[in-house]
């Protein structure tokens, strides 16, 4: 007996496979090989999971043996792999085998590659789902059929919506229960089948009732349908009514506030509301924190798009509404899909509502993520591991950064020593050269004295002396004007605050009355724009344009006559040149334009005309001290500005000066 048991199993066209209660292989049929490619050797003693396409899919497993054990037999259709990785259509049946004693000896499983079978039926319902996301998707016409009589024989969502009647009360009833009582004394639905029947299509607008009595104004198409040998089989009708479309978003508007203040705190639980087709019409935050769509992205959408593709390609999501409609609810736990395409294990309940006349109006569904529950035991141990494992890397982190911060301890220490000495340099420096320069004055003094009078007592006497001490005099007052320079620079550094509003405009125009004779002897040409008010100390902004007005005078071409200007805007901090670096950041800046048009200077002396005692011309060819432009950038400096030029030899100069933009 048992010999010929297994002759037939072995000859069978089917899969036929034996599991453990724990749902490893221990038997299987060369038909199972065939197909999937598998050895004797792969499948043997192997967990059935080896013919699932995801690798943590365990759970389901485990799932469809208790369903099996609790219902006596477990049937499905899904996605199967073969050992080349590439997937199979299979029919599964899982049953549980006892002894006579009732204990589980393990299970018996009959697979089937059903992937023809599965192309044949997803033409077939693409056709149909075609067809009826065509008829049903059309929620502001009613579109329905009626038969060669006039009785109607289909109805769509939007006929429902138009006129009142659901599909159970109207399907079967002549159309002319939509027509208005005049209308069915003067016989017009009969005429417009006639009028149809003969031109091909009857189209008007008028009257027409509702369910409830009340009057709708709508546009009727009347289509007459013919088969292939001409024969009339019946009409389409198209009617819609835009008034309904208001009112029925406003109730569905008031339906949905009402549930959201019911449900939209709930935080660790999805639920929303379906219409009864499974469209989504409801939204709560629970169902956003766990399957990552938004209100916006997921109202209207239907309810499948939360499901595998096999849970889909098996028609899963409407069987569920389909039991839930029949017994009241439907409920069970499996893979769910979020909006970023991760998956969940979920455990959901639809339930089935119904208003207070019996009529089916939708769903509502409840999901709760228990993906984290099914691994927490896991991720515990795994916390344990990863906290010894934490716990040893801190304390070696620990140790390298007891020894990095002594390090940078020291380094500190050391950074601060430097800056104290730093900042008692440039003390001593300050004073030094203030104390040297005004110590100076008097020895120099003294030789200008001197050579006075030599000059005025014995200067016949001197004889060839006297271009000595014409030299030695006009060394000495060139060394005063230098000193007097210093004197002045150390003073700005060391000088106290004693800032305040500054009107640049009142300012220059003092400069310019100071500078009155050189400018008429000049014969220069002075125009001033509009200047800012800035905060700032005026003797040292007044130093500063002196300076660059003088220059301006001084290294003037010869026979030209000179031309200065000065004007000023704002600068964004965004905008300012690379090279521009103001000593305090600011969003805007005064920028103040110097220009003249004198001999100029080629810009790679840039760098050296701001020093101290730099000049680029010889004291014959220009008098100076080559300490006048160094000034100029240390009183911008102490204004948290930055000056620069532009020129060109022969060319003219223009120094531009940044002052912060400051409220005053």
């Amino acid at each position: 007996m048992f010999t010929h048991f297994h002759l037939l199993l072995q000859s069978v066209s089917e899969g036929v496979l034996m599991l453990n209660p724990e749902g490893y292989i221990t038997y299987f049929n060369p038909a199972l090989t065939a197909f999937t490619g598998y050895t004797a050797q792969d499948l043997m003693n192997q967990s059935v999971t080896l013919l699932y396409p995801n690798d943590d899919d365990q759970i389901k497993l485990e799932y469809e043996l208790s369903q099996a054990r609790k219902n006596g037999k477990f049937s499905t259709q899904g996605w199967k792999v073969k050992k080349d990785q590439t997937l199979f259509w299979a029919a599964t049946t899982v049953t549980p085998v006892y002894d006579e004693r009732t204990t589980l000896l393990g299970y018996s499983c009959f697979v089937q590659d059903a992937s023809l079978q599965l192309k044949e039926q997803l033409e077939l319902r693409q056709r149909e789902e075609r067809f009826r996301l065509m008829v049903e998707g059309v929620k502001d016409y009613a579109i329905f059929m009626l038969d060669g009589d006039g009785n109607i024989l289909t109805w769509n969502e939007g006929a429902q919506r138009t006129k009142g009647y659901s599909a159970s009360e109207i399907i079967g009833r002549h159309f002319s229960t939509f027509y208005t009582r005049e209308d069915l004394e003067s016989q017009k639905p009969e005429r417009e089948l006639k009028i149809a029947r003969a031109t091909g299509k009857y189209e008007e607008e008028g009257w027409r009732v509702k369910k409830n009595g009340s009057l709708f104004w709508a546009n009727v198409v009347i289509t007459a349908l013919f088969n292939d040998r001409n024969q009339l089989i019946g009409f389409s009708k198209v009617t819609r009514d835009l008034t309904a479309r208001k009112e029925m978003e406003e109730s569905l508007r008031l339906s949905e506030e009402r549930y959201r203040s019911l449900v939209e705190q709930v935080v660790d639980y999805g639920i929303f509301m379906m219409d009864e087709k499974g469209r989504i019409v409801s939204w709560n935050e629970g169902a956003k924190r766990i399957k990552g769509y938004s209100e916006e992205e997921i109202i209207g959408k239907y309810f499948t798009i939360f499901y595998p593709e096999e849970d889909i390609l098996n028609g899963k999501p409407a069987h569920e509404l389909t039991i839930a409609r029949q017994v009241g609810r439907y409920e069970e736990e499996g893979w769910r899909l979020r909006k970023d395409g991760s998956r969940f294990w979920a455990s959901i309940v639809i339930t089935a509502i119904y208003n207070t006349t019996g009529t089916h109006v939708g769903f509502t569904k409840v999901s709760r993520d228990l993906t984290e529950r099914k691994k927490a035991e896991k991720e515990l141990h795994d916390s344990y591991v990863r906290q010894q494992l934490l716990a040893e890397e801190l304390k070696a982190i620990n140790e390298e950064l007891a020894a990095s911060n002594e390090e940078y301890a020291a380094l500190n220490e050391e950074l601060e020593e430097a800056n104290q000495l730093l900042m008692r340099s440039n003390e001593n420096l300050q004073t030094f050269a203030y104390v040297a320069s005004h110590d100076l004055q008097e020895p120099l003094r003294k030789i200008q004295q001197f050579g006075d009078m030599l000059k005025e007592q014995h200067w016949e006497k001197l004889g060839t002396g006297q271009d000595y001490l014409e030299r030695m005099q006009s060394a000495a007052h060139r060394m005063s004007l230098l000193i007097k320079g210093l004197l002045h620079f150390s003073r700005i550094s060391i000088q106290r605050d004693r800032s305040t509003t500054v009107s640049l405009g009142n300012l220059v125009n003092q400069v310019l009355i100071t500078l009155d004779l050189a400018i008429q002897e000049s014969g220069a040409q002075v125009n001033v724009g509009p200047l800012p008010t800035v905060w700032g100390d005026a003797t040292q902004l007044e130093q500063l344009f002196q300076n660059l007005l003088s220059n301006a005078l001084k290294f003037r071409r010869p026979d030209v006559i000179p031309q200065l200007s000065i004007r000023s805007g704002i600068v964004r901090q965004v905008d300012l040149p690379p090279s521009v670096k103001p000593t305090r950041q600011v969003d805007e800046y005064n920028r103040i334009d110097v220009v003249d048009n004198g001999i100029g200077f080629d810009e790679k002396y840039l760098g050296r005309i701001f020093q101290v005692f730099q000049r680029l011309h010889t004291q014959k060819e220009f008098a100076g001290t080559g300490i006048g432009l160094a000034i100029c950038e240390k009183v911008v400096t102490n204004h948290g500005g930055a000056i620069t030029a532009t020129s060109q030899p022969g060319q003219g100069a223009t120094f531009t000066v940044y002052l912060p933009v400051i409220s005053l």
